[in-house]
């Protein structure tokens, strides 16, 4: 790599030489990007300081030497250590919200974030209603803040079992300053809730099966399996979220949940609970919403 360092050039040198490097290896994506062309340009965009939508106009600038240097490193570790870019970076992204990730969380990537940012319409039709929210297994408060920014009337208790997690949640909560409506809580699931009731509960648990897990690429295997790995079907946390949502929702709640790909295997498990299936960027199997009244008791 250090042959690289002094030969290329410019940005365009670069990108061409990272997206040659990734396919070489078989780098995996799927924290962010899904491909080697927009994974080469995030990474190098951070390293470089420039804007991270903004790629064109900098493709043939040249780089001084330790700009250069710097970025073929981080080329080298994004290979070698089979980290996934969130890591090297300490950032992630859900659409304009940015969070400080480390290995002990998940990096972001719940399509209930996108939900949210439409404010769940037209399952909500009020937001400044919801005045209370509760995000379970909250990993890096992603979901809390985002939840906390679309409905201003509301307080939100987050909740993870990690006391690691919740340092990193912390640190979200603080940096979009709101400490004040931001509760962070250490429980396993409702355990620690001491039977608050919510308008609103969303949670983006664990969902992976035990074989999906024992042939996970490396880039998941940098992360907490405890964020993970859900029992041999993918659904244990899910059952218990499932068991024992309704004490804890409004008689006008709503649970929206994140299974993966785990849909037929929901509903086979559970063939008489009217799952509402929401629609997301993927489609619409990953993603359900159940109201208080279809809860069982």
């Amino acid at each position: 790599m250090s042959e690289a360092s002094r030969e290329l050039r410019t940005l365009r040198d670069l990108m061409r030489f990272a997206v040659s490097r990734f396919n070489e290896a078989g780098v995996f994506f799927g924290h962010g990007s899904d491909n080697a062309w927009d994974e080469a340009a995030y990474l190098l965009l951070h390293c470089l300081h420039l804007p991270l939508d903004r790629l064109e106009p900098f493709l043939d600038a040249r780089l001084t030497r330790s700009e250069r240097t710097q970025c073929v490193q981080l080329i080298a570790r994004r290979i070698g250590e089979r980290l996934p870019a969130a890591y090297l970076t300490n950032e992630a992204w859900l659409g304009e919200y940015r969070f400080y990730v480390d290995r002990r969380v998940i990096v972001p990537r719940s399509f209930i974030g996108e939900l949210l940012r439409e404010r769940l319409t037209p399952w909500i039709a009020e937001p400044d209603e919801i005045t209370s929210v509760l995000d379970l297994c909250t990993g890096s408060a992603c979901l809390a803040i985002i939840a906390a920014h679309v409905f201003p009337a509301a307080l939100v208790d987050a909740v993870d079992v990690s006391a690691d997690a919740l340092a990193v949640a912390r640190r979200n909560v603080t940096d979009h300053a709101l400490d004040e409506r931001v509760r962070l809580i250490e429980s396993d699931l409702f355990a620690g809730l001491r039977g608050r009731r919510y308008d609103l509960i969303v949670s983006n648990p664990p969902y992976v099966d035990a074989a999906t897990m024992a042939t996970l690429p490396a880039e998941y295997r940098c992360e907490p399996e405890l964020a993970l790995a859900s029992g041999v079907d993918g659904l244990d946390l899910t059952r218990a979220i499932i068991a024992q949502a309704r004490r804890h929702l409004a008689p006008h709640g709503l649970l929206v949940v994140e299974i993966g790909h785990n849909r037929d295997t929901l509903e086979a498990a559970f063939p008489d609970l009217p799952f509402t299936w929401l629609e997301t960027s993927a489609g619409d199997r990953y993603v359900f919403l159940l109201q208080h009244q279809d809860l069982p008791q």
